[in-house]
C-alpha cells in the first residue's frame, strides 16, 4: 500500500497513519464496515462507522487520483513536453481539476477555431503578433493567404483563435480567474419570458442575485430544479473588468506593438473559451457540496426515523384512512404478528358511523388492543376526529398515535409485501404496516426504498446513484448498532446486517422455518452457504434472546467468548448472574486496564464486553424519546398565539423543523426561533422524533401554517 496516499490521508482525515493503514487492509480483506467499527477497535483506534466509510471514501478519490496524475505525465512525456517542473507541478496537486488544468495545455483538441487555424498554417502569425515586436501586422498577413484564408483580416481573426486558446489554456490564468469568481461573483437568476409557474414555486428567484460564496445549499438546489423546469434563467455575474486586465497585465508587454490584437484575444478568450468553462466548474462545484449537505441532511433525518423507540409489548390496531373507499384496518399482536382485519366507512354517510363505531369497538375488545396507530395521508384528520369522538363516546382508555404512512403505499405494492400477505389488498397491508412502524420502526421502516420515507429535502434533485448507496449506508448501520433476533427477523432486515446477502438471509429464515428457532450462535454455522468469513462478519449482530448460551443475547463476538467466560471466572460471577444488579456493581469498581493486561485483550474490547455483561439486552434506541401518545385532538382554530404545546419533530430542512403539535398541518420553528443562541442549521438543536415544547407565535387559518418558536418555552 502507497505510503504517499496513507500521508496524504492522514492530512485530509486527521487519523493516525497506522490505524488509516488498518482500516484499509481490513477492508481489503472483505471485512465490513459495522464489523471493523464493533469489533477491531484496537486496530482503528475505536472508529466509527462513519469515520471509516470517510477512510474509504477518501482513500478511492485519492487512488483515482493518483492514476490520473501518472496518466497525464505519460501523456505528456510521450509528447515529448515533459519538464522536472511540470512533472512536481503535477504531483502536487490534490483536486483532480487542477491537474486537468495543467494537462489542457497538452490535450489532443477537438475540431476548434483555433485547431481549424492552425490547420491552414496561421500558427506562425500568432507566433508574431504575441511576440509583440511589429507594428504591422496586417501586411505580414498577407503573406499567410491561400485557398482557405482569402483576406488579411481573415488570417489575423484565425492568427488570434489561436491565442485566445493558448490564453484560455494557461493554468495559471485558470486559477486566478477561478478564485476570483469564487470570491467575488454572484449567481443570478431570472425568470424565462414564457416560463410557466401557475403555483409561484420560484417566484423569489424571478429576479435573484446572491453571492457566490455566501449562497446556502438549499437556494443552490432550488434555483438548479428551477432551471431544469425551464422557468428560471441562470447565470454567474462576474467583475469583467478585474478579470480582463488581470490577464492584460501578465500578457501585454509594455513596449507591445501589437496591444489591441492581444486586448482583442484575450477579450474572445475570456468570453468565449474561460469563463464558459470556469462558470460550469463553479455551479458544479456548488452544486455538488449543495448535494452533499442535502444527502446529509436526508441521512440523519432517516437514522433518527429509524432509531426511534419501539412500543414494545402491545397490541396495536393500524388504522389507512380514507374516504369513499373506507378505512382498513388491522391488529398486531405483540410480536408483529397480524391477527385480525376489517373496512369501515366512518366519512361516507352518517347511517354508517356507527357501524364503524360498533366494528372499531369490537376489534378493540376482541384483541385487546391498547394502541391506535392513524396512518396521517388522506382522510386522516377526519379519522382522527372520528375515533377520538369514538374513545370519548365509548368512555375508552387507549391512547392513539399519528404515524408517518410516508413510504407506506410504496412498501403495499412492493413483493415484499405481496410474499408477507398475498390474500390482501394494498389498503390492507398499508393498515399492517402502520401498525408495526409503531411497535418496531427499524424492522418495519427497512422494507422500504429510505427514498420512499419522505424525510429528504429536494431528493430528487441530488445525484440518485450517491444518495442511494448513502441512505443504504444509513439503513444498514442502524441495524447492526441495534442488533437483530434472528428468531424472529425478516429476510429484509437480516439483508442489512453485516456481511448477509440476499440469498444467504433467505436461507437463514428456511432453516428456522425447517428446523425450528436456533438455540445458539453455533448452530447458524449449519445454514446452507453462510461461510466462515460470513459467519464471523454477521454473527455479532445475531441475537438469540432465549436461546441455550446466555453470552448469545448479547453484542459480544463469539471469538471473544473464551476471553469473557475466563474474565467471569477471574471476579467469581456466573454466567446466571449477567444483567443482574450485583454484577453491575461488581464491574463498576474493576480496573479495566489492569484486567485487559490479565486476558490478554484490548483495552476497548474488555470496556464492550463490560457493557455488555451489566446490560446484555440494552437497545441503543431506548436513548432516543419514546413518540407522544395522544388522548384527544386539537384543530387549527383551537390554537391562539402564546398558546404552549408539545409536539413531535417530523422534519428538519435547512430553515427550520417541522413540527406536530396535534392539528392537520404541522408547524414551523423557523431556525430563528430554535433558540437564542446561534445556529448554523438546526440539526444541531433538535432532530427527528424529538418531542419538544413550543409557543405559538402565528396561525393562519387560511393557508394552514403554524409558525411556532422553542424560545423562551
Amino acid at each position: 500500500m502507497s505510503q504517499s496516499l496513507i500521508k496524504a490521508l492522514e492530512k485530509t482525515t486527521s487519523f493516525k497513519g497506522k490505524y488509516i493503514k488498518n482500516v484499509l487492509e481490513l477492508l481489503e480483506d472483505k471485512n465490513t464496515v459495522p464489523f471493523i467499527a464493533r469489533y477491531r477497535k484496537e486496530m482503528t483506534g475505536g472508529m466509527n462507522e462513519e469515520e471509516i466509510k470517510q477512510i474509504a471514501d477518501e482513500f478511492n478519490y485519492m487512488e483515482s487520483l493518483m492514476k490520473r496524475k501518472e496518466e497525464v505525465i505519460r501523456l505528456i512525456d510521450e509528447q515529448g513536453m515533459l519538464t522536472e517542473e511540470l512533472k512536481n507541478d503535477i504531483n502536487k496537486q490534490t483536486v483532480l481539476n487542477r491537474v486537468e488544468d495543467l494537462y489542457r495545455p497538452f490535450k489532443q483538441k477537438k475540431k476548434t477555431k483555433a485547431t481549424e487555424a492552425k490547420r491552414k498554417g496561421l500558427e506562425p502569425l500568432a507566433d508574431i503578433i504575441f511576440t509583440q515586436n511589429e507594428k504591422d501586422i496586417e501586411t505580414r498577413a498577407g503573406e499567410f493567404l491561400n485557398e482557405e484564408v482569402e483576406t488579411p483580416e481573415d488570417a489575423v481573426e484565425g492568427a488570434l483563435d489561436i491565442i485566445a486558446e493558448n490564453i484560455s489554456d494557461e493554468p495559471k490564468y485558470r486559477s486566478y480567474i477561478l478564485k476570483v469568481i469564487k470570491d467575488t461573483s454572484s449567481i443570478t437568476s431570472t425568470k424565462k419570458k414564457k416560463a410557466e409557474d401557475d403555483t409561484k414555486i420560484f417566484e423569489i428567484y424571478y429576479d435573484y442575485e446572491e453571492p457566490v460564496k455566501k449562497i446556502v445549499p438549499h437556494r443552490v438546489l432550488a434555483i438548479n430544479r428551477g432551471e431544469k423546469l425551464k422557468v428560471l434563467t441562470v447565470k454567474l455575474q462576474h467583475d469583467l473588468e478585474r478579470l480582463k486586465n488581470y490577464i492584460y497585465k501578465q500578457v501585454i508587454k509594455e513596449d507591445s506593438k501589437t496591444a489591441g490584437h492581444i486586448e482583442n484575444a484575450i477579450d474572445d478568450s475570456l468570453k468565449r473559451l474561460i469563463l464558459p468553462s470556469i462558470d460550469r466548474e463553479v455551479r458544479n462545484d456548488l452544486t455538488e457540496y449543495s448535494e452533499e449537505h442535502a444527502v446529509d441532511i436526508f441521512e440523519e433525518n432517516l437514522k433518527r426515523l429509524l432509531l426511534q423507540p419501539p412500543l414494545k409489548g402491545r397490541t396495536i390496531l393500524g388504522v389507512d384512512p380514507a374516504f369513499r373507499s373506507g378505512c382498513k384496518l388491522a391488529v398486531i399482536n405483540d410480536n408483529g404478528g397480524f391477527m385480525d382485519k376489517s373496512i369501515i366507512y366512518p366519512h361516507t354517510s352518517n347511517t354508517r358511523v356507527e357501524q364503524a363505531k360498533n366494528e372499531v369497538v369490537r376489534m378493540i375488545e376482541k384483541h385487546d388492543a391498547s394502541l391506535i396507530a392513524i396512518g396521517n395521508g388522506t382522510a386522516s384528520r377526519e379519522t382522527e376526529l372520528f375515533i377520538d369522538e369514538l374513545l370519548t363516546e365509548k368512555n375508552l382508555d387507549i391512547p392513539f398515535i399519528i404515524v408517518n404512512e410516508a413510504g407506506a403505499s410504496v412498501y403495499s405494492a412492493s413483493q415484499i409485501a405481496r410474499d408477507e400477505f398475498p390474500d390482501f389488498n394494498v389498503e390492507e397491508r398499508s393498515a399492517v404496516s402502520i401498525a408495526r412502524r409503531v411497535q418496531d420502526p427499524l424492522s418495519e421502516l427497512v422494507k422500504i426504498d429510505p427514498k420512499s420515507i419522505g424525510v429528504g429535502q429536494y431528493q430528487h434533485d441530488v445525484n440518485q446513484k450517491y444518495l442511494t448507496d448513502s441512505l443504504n449506508f444509513v439503513v444498514e448501520t442502524s441495524v447492526n448498532q441495534v442488533g437483530v433476533n434472528v428468531n424472529t427477523a425478516s429476510v429484509t432486515l437480516l439483508e442489512h446486517v453485516a456481511g448477509l446477502s440476499p440469498s444467504i438471509s433467505k436461507n437463514i429464515v428456511n432453516y428456522r422455518v425447517e428446523n425450528g428457532e436456533f438455540k445458539t450462535r453455533k448452530e447458524i454455522e449449519k445454514v446452507p452457504r453462510l461461510g466462515k468469513k460470513t459467519y464471523e462478519q454477521c454473527i455479532g449482530f445475531l441475537r438469540i434472546p432465549e436461546g441455550d448460551e446466555l453470552l448469545d443475547q448479547t453484542p459480544i463476538h463469539p471469538e471473544q467468548y473464551k476471553t469473557t467466560k475466563e474474565f467471569l471466572k477471574q471476579l467469581d460471577i456466573s454466567k446466571e448472574q449477567i444483567g443482574s444488579e450485583d454484577i453491575k456493581e461488581k464491574l463498576d469498581g474493576i480496573n479495566i486496564k489492569e484486567y485487559a493486561g490479565k486476558l490478554s485483550v484490548g483495552v476497548p474490547t474488555l470496556t464492550d464486553i463490560v457493557e455488555s455483561l451489566k446490560s446484555p439486552t440494552r437497545d441503543i434506541r431506548d436513548d432516543y424519546e419514546t413518540p407522544m401518545l395522544k388522548s384527544n385532538v386539537l384543530k387549527i382554530e383551537d390554537l391562539k398565539e402564546g398558546m404552549k404545546l408539545s409536539g413531535t419533530v417530523r422534519n428538519v430542512t435547512d430553515f427550520g423543523a417541522f413540527v406536530d403539535v396535534g392539528v392537520k398541518q404541522d408547524g414551523l420553528v423557523h431556525i430563528s426561533q430554535l433558540t437564542n443562541r446561534f445556529v448554523k442549521h438546526p440539526l444541531e438543536v433538535v432532530g427527528t422524533g424529538d418531542i419538544v415544547d413550543v409557543k405559538v407565535l402565528d396561525v393562519d387559518e387560511q393557508k394552514g401554517r403554524i409558525s411556532l418558536t422553542m424560545k423562551d418555552v
